[in-house]
């Protein structure tokens, strides 16, 4: 079983400090290499799906959260206000607020929606010191976030599309849900007081449930304060569930913040604000993805995607120059040359990298490279050209395929 507290460590991503502070983790390279790998994955699967990003600050003030209710149902678990020129500013516990008001900021026409609003932003809750824990309770969230605003007509079908998003970045980060949850309100809990909206809601996301085929479980008390939503858990190898995606219906902030847009009939309607998550939190996501894959990456996220493993100091220049090839072909290579210990004690060192690249002397001779993949197949020798463009396609297709052929074909150490 996998720790990602532990591991993450070994394998240099991330740490902590008590100078920093609890829940604040800090970013080491490979690890900052993950993350922007990660987002900037997101961000253009985002842009393919017809979202616009934006950007919005981590502060806002007191009076933004009363409109939008997160002082009234969640102030307990955001940072103290701070006194600013006589008026009081706090760092949001959220981002929805913010894209409100962006939303609010123009005119809109039925002619625009849905309007697909999205930001992988900053954002801090006031978590306890006895619940954090690695990545996956922290303080300051980097969150992939995003807010729909559509007319009451499109919100099964955008909602629909929202869980597709969701299956497609899983399937390409080899992440399987452990099941579907529809969050309801439970008692006790703080929650907005709208009967008939929270109804409506409840029966939009059902529609959507039952009409995607997917199999789900209804668990009162885990709602959001403003309406209920769809919930992805995941599970570590332990078993413990976690949420990754969300997809939630929310008629309480439109109200408050007073949104419309002008419908065919010329006259002011109320859009439906729906919130949209993929990855959710990117620290909770990176955590999970270091327990699901032990280290061992898809190759198009992987840190380090190449090493060249020249067998002596003579063939260092021919692994420099392949290292050049795959800069150029915009992969993360680098060599690893005798200094560091004999050639098996280096692909020992790289059994998570997955491309290994050895270069002897007959290969150097002629521009060859014996490629091993981290799974153990040995597809011969190539030229290095052809090696670079055949990991440059798989990488770029976004896969957890190692080769382009069927398992097997290669030879097997």
């Amino acid at each position: 079983m996998h720790d990602h507290r532990r591991l993450g460590r070994e394998l240099e991503l991330f740490d902590t400090d008590p100078l920093i502070g609890a829940g604040l983790p800090y970013w080491l390279p490979d690890g900052a290499v993950l993350r922007h790998t990660l987002e900037e994955y997101i961000r253009a699967e985002e842009q393919r799906a017809g979202y616009r990003h934006v950007y919005s600050p981590v502060l806002g003030k007191r009076e933004l959260y009363e409109i939008s209710g997160h002082w009234a149902h969640y102030s307990e678990d955001m940072f103290p206000p701070m006194e600013l020129g006589g008026e009081q500013v706090v760092l949001r516990p959220s981002l929805c607020p913010h894209h409100a008001v962006i939303y609010r900021s123009r005119a809109h026409s039925y002619r625009e929606l849905p309007l697909r609003m999205a930001e992988l932003g900053g954002m801090y809750r006031a978590e306890l010191s006895g619940v954090l824990g690695g990545l996956t309770r922290v303080r300051a969230i980097q969150l992939n976030d995003a807010h729909i605003f559509w007319t009451l007509e499109q919100v099964a079908g955008e909602a629909r599309d929202a869980l597709e998003l969701i299956r497609r970045v899983y399937g390409a980060l080899g992440i399987e849900p452990a099941r579907f949850r529809l969050s309801l309100p439970g008692p006790g809990g703080k929650y907005v007081a709208a009967p008939e909206l929270w109804k409506r809601a409840t029966a939009l996301l059902t529609e959507v449930l039952e009409a995607s085929g997917l199999p789900y479980e209804a668990a009162g008390g885990e709602a959001a304060f403003y309406g209920p939503k769809i919930d992805v858990q995941v599970a570590d190898a332990a078993g413990r569930e976690s949420t990754l995606s969300t997809v939630q219906i929310d008629f309480h902030q439109p109200e408050r913040f007073g949104l419309h847009y002008i419908g065919a009939d010329g006259a002011r309607h109320r859009p439906v604000m729906v919130h949209r998550s993929v990855l959710g939190s990117v620290e909770r996501a990176v955590a999970h993805l270091v327990e699901r894959h032990g280290g061992a990456f898809p190759g198009w996220l992987s840190p380090v995607q190449l090493v060249a493993l020249p067998v002596s100091d003579e063939q260092r220049p021919a692994a420099e120059e392949l290292v050049r090839r795959c800069a150029a072909a915009g992969l993360r290579a680098e060599v690893r040359g005798r200094e560091l210990g004999s050639l098996g004690t280096r692909i020992r060192q790289a059994r998570l990298v997955p491309y290994q690249a050895v270069i002897g002397a007959a290969e150097a001779a002629d521009g060859r490279v014996a490629p091993r993949l981290r799974d153990g197949r040995r597809p011969g020798p190539l030229p290095a050209g052809e090696l670079v463009a055949r990991i440059g396609a798989l990488v770029a297709a976004r896969g957890t395929a190692l080769w382009d052929e069927p398992e097997g074909a290669a030879v097997r150490e």
